[in-house]
């Protein structure tokens, strides 16, 4: 039985096609289409619900020194209001998730997760929890709108004072207030765009979202499904958990180095990682140079021999191509190199290109 988000019947109302993602029923799309929400974000506004993200407690005078120990990145020098992000290993250095940690205070974090992960990760660290501190999940409270988009900031600011929009990236504003509402106010997302993901008391979602709509009109705001949200993330070659990452993939392979700490004292999975030393994998970018549009878990081809598989395929409507990102044998990771994807039994010819395939001017 899929979940509602306390935006379901607005969606319904506006013309969405619900659809079960992460165990919630959401919008993949609306009557606009995915191109023109996907357009919208990159040329304007476009607003999301990511109700389905799960959002964790971490308190206690123990709390940077659990986040220390579960996460690959480093949390010592994070200032109040400021966002990171890293991945959560296991013992064998795979990942369990990629999140984003808020700090509040020196013992007060909010860690924001993937939603097919969130039991799965809170029971993680309820397992791995150490000393004076407390998890919890708080998932239920919290309604989430993702409002992204070059003219995002302009449609923000019709609706929120100075002091309540955050002036850097992934940093937030704790006690901010938007169309009246209370909320917290960050300045990130999963769009390759400028813009903010707000947090607030679910029972005001609804009068948060036609606020919003409401302000954007000028700009030309409108909603966006799921659709748009997969190729806007595709187009900027963020990775998503499940395909660019799993349980036995490991972070450094997924290309997100920057985000492990090996200079830490320890974390879940470092030694594992020090184990393995260079990956023997490498994802890259794929540039699809045939006819043909690439999807997930088809293998990759160099001069006849298997060397990886696509993790994550699409046609990408601002770039006006088809690309897809894949796992590949690290001797083999060569920006220009041309390769062959096995689509439903026929080769189709792709380059291997650097990632981000966009990245906003």
């Amino acid at each position: 039985m899929e979940l509602k988000t306390p935006l379901y019947e607005a969606h319904v109302r506006a013309g969405g096609k619900m659809v079960p993602f992460a165990g919630y029923l959401l919008p993949v799309q609306y009557q606009t289409g995915v191109i023109k929400e996907h357009m919208a974000v990159r040329q304007a506004a476009g607003l999301f619900d990511v109700s389905h993200m799960g959002e964790i407690l971490c308190e206690g005078p123990d709390a940077l020194a659990n986040l220390q120990r579960l996460l690959t990145n480093s949390f010592v020098n994070l200032t109040d209001g400021q966002a990171r992000y890293s991945p959560m290993c296991n013992e064998r250095g795979g990942t369990v998730d990629d999140l984003i940690v808020y700090k509040r205070s020196d013992d007060h974090y909010l860690i924001v997760v993937n939603a097919a992960n969130k039991d799965k990760d809170y029971q993680w660290m309820l397992d791995h929890q150490s000393g004076d501190v407390t998890f919890q999940d708080v998932s239920e409270d919290y309604a989430q709108l993702a409002l992204q988009g070059p003219k995002a900031m302009d449609v923000l600011g019709k609706l929120a004072k100075e002091e309540s929009i955050p002036k850097k990236y992934y940093h937030a504003v704790f006690n901010g207030e938007v169309a009246g509402i209370p909320c917290i106010v960050s300045r990130t997302g999963y769009t390759g765009e400028d813009g903010v993901e707000l947090y607030l008391d679910s029972a005001r979602a609804e009068e948060m979202w036609e606020a919003l709509l409401e302000a954007g009109k000028e700009e030309g705001l409108i909603p966006c499904g799921l659709g748009a949200r997969d190729t806007l993330r595709m187009e900027a070659a963020m990775p998503l958990y499940g395909h660019e990452m799993d349980e036995e993939v490991t972070p450094l392979e997924t290309g997100l180095g920057f985000a492990v700490k090996m200079s830490k004292e320890d974390f879940i999975g470092k030694k594992a990682l020090e184990e393995t030393g260079e990956p023997g994998r490498k994802r890259v970018g794929l540039k699809v140079t045939g006819r043909g549009i690439i999807r997930e878990e088809q293998p990759v081809y160099l001069e006849g021999e298997k060397i990886g598989t696509t993790t994550s395929g699409t046609h990408c409507p601002y770039l006006g191509y088809p690309v897809a990102m894949a796992l590949v044998d690290a001797a083999y990771a060569t920006e220009g190199t041309l390769v062959n994807v096995e689509v439903r039994g026929r080769m189709v010819e792709a380059q291997m290109v650097p990632l981000p395939f966009y990245k906003k001017k």
